[in-house]
């Protein structure tokens, strides 16, 4: 049974397509202007579209699972349902006012507030919920600039750094929501095609979860064990086994966060760990 999956184009679309290799599914033989490819699973097809399209065809069906961002997801409105956050395209929807405009934080603000955004179904409700009566101003791309104008005297965009902001003397006075990534599904699909995109989901799940993980191999006197189980964190504690050697040595495995490794390698090898190994992670599966 066919399940289309909906790739956004834009700057989330060589990180979806690199997790789509990743994790097995692949794509095949797609240049640029394609907006259909194959991949390596014969029940799987992509379709790239952009990413604030992806919730509203996911929701009428038009795909069956989508990739896009949780800001989007939240804009649109669709009856998705959310499966895994793939933890990539961080990006946070803020408030922001003009250095000089005297607002300082959101109780500053005033009824007839004139606000510029791409996303006027997340501010609308934003505004509602603090009890505050704005206009809105629907803008495409380049909101920052609004202020600047005097057309607004808020916006409410996204920013991943927040630099584009500063350069335009903007201050952000509140944070409505964290977005990235997101893989969500058609509910009818899930009912229909559960098996296939339980399937999907876990490849892409582990993935996810591998990232920033490292294998650390090492060998060590059994003498030592102890000693080594309490440096070493381990997903499930570490996996030991017995070396066929003339000293009664241990083999020791176990999956580290990649920021660790450095003061674990450290601290096996002062605990008396020798022959120690690093090896990169590309799946991980519960």
């Amino acid at each position: 049974m066919m399940v289309k999956i909906g790739v956004p184009k834009g700057h989330l679309e060589e990180l979806t397509v690199k997790l789509l290799k990743d994790a097995g599914i692949g794509v095949i033989g797609r240049n640029e202007r394609q907006l259909f490819a194959r991949t390596n699973d014969p029940d799987v097809e992509l379709v790239f579209v952009r990413a604030e399209d992806i919730p509203d065809f996911v929701a009428r069906g038009a795909t069956d699972l989508g990739v896009t961002g949780y800001d989007l997801v939240c804009e649109s409105g669709g009856d998705v349902e959310e499966l895994l956050d793939l933890r990539y395209g961080f990006t946070q929807m803020v408030v922001a006012a003009h250095e000089k405009s005297g607002i300082q934080s959101t109780r500053d603000l005033r009824a007839g507030v004139k606000v510029a955004t791409e996303f006027p179904a997340i501010a609308r409700r934003y505004f509602a919920e603090l009890g505050v009566e704005a206009e809105l101003i629907d803008v495409t791309g380049a909101a920052e600039i609004v202020p600047l104008i005097g057309v607004a005297d808020l916006i409410v965009d996204v920013t991943s750094t927040g630099t584009t902001l500063r350069a335009h003397g903007l201050k952000i006075i509140d944070t409505i929501l964290e977005s990235s990534a997101r893989l969500i599904a058609n509910r009818q699909s899930l009912a229909k095609k559960r098996a296939k995109i339980d399937e999907i989901t876990t490849a892409l799940s582990s993935v996810v979860r591998a990232r920033g993980k490292k294998l650390v191999l090492m060998n060590l006197p059994e003498t030592k064990l102890e000693e080594i189980k309490r440096v070493l964190p381990g997903m499930a504690g570490p996996t030991v086994s017995r070396v066929e050697a003339g000293e009664s040595m241990l083999a020791i495995q176990t999956v580290v966060d990649e920021a660790e490794v450095y003061k674990i390698v450290r601290r096996v090898k002062r605990a008396g760990a020798r022959d120690i190994l690093v090896v990169p992670i590309e799946r991980v599966l519960p």
